[in-house]
């Protein structure tokens, strides 16, 4: 049905009798061959250079394996939904497609494949198959809108979702998906696109080819003697087969990591000039420090949660401020993705009516200190419900006011407690309650001590 909807290809025009297609002739310019390697540039778009270029940075790696870690132990569970409020969890059979999405794999291998691609590429794909659940790769996906059109002007005010085109390394269409078949789970939208997630790297590439050539100044650092470049000057004239050899001895006995803070002697007519800056003059460890938490703000991950120099500075570590990092983290990034994971996968596992798909955390080690938060709101929230209770208002109507915030819906009963009364004869028989006998004054006792009538007479405490 959708091949119908989209536009039929032209027939490949052939460049030559050799039968080189169009296709073919572009893919010409993604290769090259040098020294007998053959090397291929990425023909997809800048969102698979920049994953191509991110995943090679140890601080980028470091941020998606923290989020990947912590987002993939969650369940899944259908819950309840009425009158627009959650209720209990509650399992399915239909959940067995989540539970084991292919052959040898569990939720928390779907769900570390979704993260990571998102975290990359901005999208993950998925969509049913005979063997459970099947990965479509980012890159190779086209997203297909049309124009949704005003029925009285015919012009398009907006765009809608079409469907999904799968192409190979040729560009070639080679699968087409209904909305209704994809499970697309982009977490963070893109604002060029409707339809379209956006990885957090793709505002990152400077500051990881920042930290990748920090990186590889200090690799050349140790390369060269672990010193500062040197300018050799002869300031006697020299002939070229002479400053060769000398250009060869120097070389091979000042350069690498080997030849670190070994003296260089040199004869008479040579004059040797330090150039260049050293660790301490570019302030490596503030400056690669700097970057670092630009990659993981961007990320989302609190430095301290990596462990990385500036997380762990001051009080960072302390147990509060620990804390308050982990729920941070699990508050603004990991139950907003799970909440979008569970709209996009319930495309492809629908939930019973009256209830959707959601996430049981109940489990997650890393959700404890905000589970110990939760307990704490129902702690102080059955302590509200007692004391409405003991006031007398209505069992029914204040647990719906504390549930749901609006105290307008409390009824009272009516009722109120016996300690409002006054303890007196007409105020027992008013309110039907027993009245402590009058106190008795003993002999021998001060003035106010006294004792009930139950008390054997005689008898001091």
């Amino acid at each position: 049905m959708l091949a119908k909807l989209l536009p039929q290809r032209r027939a490949e025009q052939r460049m030559d009798q050799a039968g080189l297609s169009m296709p073919d002739y572009l893919r010409l310019w993604e290769q090259f061959g040098y020294n007998g390697v053959q090397y291929v540039i990425p023909g997809g778009n800048i969102v698979e250079m920049t994953a191509l270029m991110a995943q090679r940075d140890a601080i980028v790696a470091a941020c998606i394996m923290a989020r990947q870690l912590v987002f993939s132990q969650v369940r899944f569970a259908f819950q309840r939904w009425a009158a627009g409020k959650p209720g209990v969890l509650f399992g399915t059979p239909a959940l067995s497609l989540l539970e084991q999405p292919w052959a040898q794999a569990s939720t928390a291998d779907l769900l570390s494949r979704m993260e990571v691609d998102a975290s990359l590429f901005g999208n993950s794909y998925w969509v049913k198959s005979p063997q459970g659940l099947t990965r479509l790769d980012p890159p190779s996906v086209r997203i297909l809108t049309g124009d949704v059109e005003d029925t009285v002007t015919g012009l398009g005010y907006g765009r809608q979702l079409l469907g999904y085109l799968v192409e190979d390394k040729r560009h070639h269409t080679v699968a087409t998906f209904e909305p209704s078949e994809v499970a697309h789970y982009a977490p963070m939208p893109d604002p060029q696109h409707e339809f379209r997630g956006l990885s957090w790297l793709g505002s990152l590439l400077p500051d990881v080819i920042a930290d990748m050539d920090l990186s590889d100044f200090k690799h050349a650092f140790l390369a060269n003697a672990a010193t500062p470049n040197l300018v050799v000057q002869f300031t006697d004239p020299i002939g070229k087969d002479a400053m060769k050899k000398f250009v060869d001895q120097m070389e091979g006995r000042h350069t690498g990591p080997q030849a670190g803070f070994k003296t260089l002697y040199v004869g008479a007519g040579v004059d040797v000039k330090v150039v260049g800056s050293n660790f301490q003059d570019v302030a490596m460890e503030a400056v690669q420090s700097q970057g670092e938490t630009r990659i993981t703000a961007a990320a989302g991950v609190p430095p301290s949660l990596l462990g990385i120099s500036e997380g762990l500075k001051g009080s960072a570590l302390n147990a509060g401020n620990f804390a308050s990092a982990q729920r941070n983290f699990a508050d603004r990034i990991i139950r907003p993705n799970w909440g979008s994971a569970c709209g996009a996968l319930q495309t492809l596992v629908p939930a019973p009516p009256g209830a959707r798909l959601w996430y049981d955390d109940r489990d997650v080690p890393f959700m404890k200190a905000a589970a110990l938060d939760s307990a704490q709101v129902r702690q102080a929230d059955a302590a509200t419900m007692m004391s409405l209770i003991n006031s007398g208002w209505e069992p029914a109507t204040v647990k719906q006011a504390v549930m749901s915030g609006d105290w307008s819906v409390l009824e009272h009963t009516g009722l109120v407690s016996v300690q409002l009364l006054p303890i007196t004869e007409e105020g027992a028989e008013a309110g039907k309650v027993n009245v402590l006998p009058a106190p008795v004054k003993l002999k021998g006792l001060g003035a106010d001590e006294t004792m009930g009538q139950d008390d054997e007479p005689g008898e001091e405490e």
